[in-house]
């Protein structure tokens, strides 16, 4: 791809839309593994409870479940033709979604983890499910109005812009916790979801498939009887196989993120200030350039060299524990490994994007991004018990041992040489 293609690929309102899809999608998930656990431990709630909190993230694993029903059902908002917006497949679902995450982040703040653990459980679940049918939506709609060369970067944008909303719960709203009740923190961070409604209101809805299912059988069934019968059982099952395994390591090592730099001795301000902001610009600028690699090089290439980079990324927090001060080295530490999660998740979304039928695109990707939440959730959720067992340091090394095995799955379904092709 030359120059002036792949400015044009760059300077377009699909990347403009990418950037509001990822700081939507990525919002109430970085509250519920980032601002969440800081607030409970810093309200004295122990590591082992923290790390079971993790279980809520359930509705990204199995989210495939209900996904069938925003492939084929139409949810239209009261009222909303009178202000201009009618709704449709894709954007009346991402509407009442973002309405219902406005309202729940903000209603979390007025509950007290000492004496109602389990009312903020039940809520923290419900900002999950609404999160995760989030995601499919959001999914589902970036796949359809992306073409097949544009999916590395817009993939590599929104993933970008996914970590940078990351800074709100996880930087923003931890200073302003020190100074302000966390009820305030709480609807503070609630508003910045007015972001993604702002998005929903002003987009157009993207032009229908003609293999769109027309009976809920239909939305069902289909999506899982193309995936296999395209790839062959075998394939498909090596394909899915990978996406349980690429992510492993790299989710474990940052289930516990926060909880691990307070251990360390950081302040929250320091975390706020320093190990989020540290991110910010080599997340951006290794995004960008990740995503015009995969314009050169492709997906599959990109898979092994960003795969690499995120292995190496984890060792850094091993040698911070091992450390166990400095500033410098904190700063270091979470820029590398930003720029080495980054990378490998662009390239990770751009191949499962590629792997779906854009027809059935809300339920092929909800399956396999609720693979990818399983390391997130269920195996993450056991984090806190391993850590008290192995220490920090040694913990960090059976991370990366475990995101081994995902790269070497890869000379099966990501061949370096091999010809990259999207079903139509």
């Amino acid at each position: 791809m030359n120059s002036t293609s792949i400015k044009q690929a760059l300077l377009n309102r699909r990347m403009l839309i990418c950037i509001f899809t990822g700081f939507a999608s990525g919002m109430p998930l970085y509250l519920l593994i980032s601002l969440v656990p800081a607030w409970l431990r810093s309200e004295g709630v122990g590591l082992k409870e923290i790390g079971f909190f993790a279980l809520i993230g359930l509705p990204y694993t199995w989210k495939f479940f209900w996904s069938p029903l925003l492939d084929r059902y139409r949810l239209g908002m009261p009222g909303s033709r009178h202000f201009g917006f009618g709704g449709g497949l894709r954007r009346g679902w991402m509407l009442a979604t973002q309405i219902g995450l406005l309202l729940s982040i903000g209603a979390l703040g007025f509950l007290n983890p000492n004496t109602e653990i389990w009312s903020i459980a039940w809520l923290c679940l419900l900002i999950a499910f609404l999160s995760a049918t989030q995601d499919i939506v959001l999914d589902a709609y970036r796949r359809q109005i992306l073409p097949d060369q544009e999916l590395g970067l817009g993939n590599s944008i929104h993933v970008n812009a996914y970590r940078i909303a990351g800074l709100v719960p996880g930087s923003l709203s931890l200073i302003l916790a020190d100074s302000l009740p966390w009820q305030t923190v709480f609807m503070v961070t609630a508003a910045f979801m007015l972001i993604g409604i702002v998005m929903t209101l002003s987009i157009s809805e993207p032009k229908a498939d003609a293999r769109h299912p027309t009976t809920l059988n239909q939305a069902i069934v289909d999506p899982f009887k193309e995936f296999f019968s395209r790839q062959g059982v075998q394939q498909a099952c090596l394909i899915l196989g990978f996406m349980l395994l690429y992510k492993l390591g790299d989710n474990m090592a940052t289930a516990l993120a926060t909880p691990f730099y307070l251990d360390m001795g950081f302040t929250k301000t320091q975390i706020g200030l320093i190990a989020k902001h540290a991110a910010l610009w080599p997340m951006i600028v290794g995004g960008i350039i990740g995503g015009i690699l995969m314009l050169k090089i492709g997906i599959n290439r990109a898979l092994w060299l960003f795969g690499l980079v995120q292995i190496v990324s984890i060792l850094g927090f091993a040698l911070l524990a091992r450390v166990g001060e400095g500033l410098w080295l904190l700063g270091l530490v979470i820029s590398f490994e930003y720029l080495g999660v980054g990378l490998g998740a662009a390239a990770f979304v751009a191949f499962m994007a590629r792997s779906t039928h854009p027809a059935f695109a809300a339920t092929q990707l909800a399956l396999f991004t609720a693979l990818t939440a399983v390391p997130r959730t269920v195996v993450s959720s056991f984090s806190g018990i391993i850590v008290e067992s192995l220490g920090w340091e040694h913990f960090f090394y059976l991370c990366t041992a475990l995101a081994i095995p995902g790269m070497l799955l890869l000379l099966k379904v990501a061949p370096w040489n091999s010809p990259e092709k999207s079903p139509s």
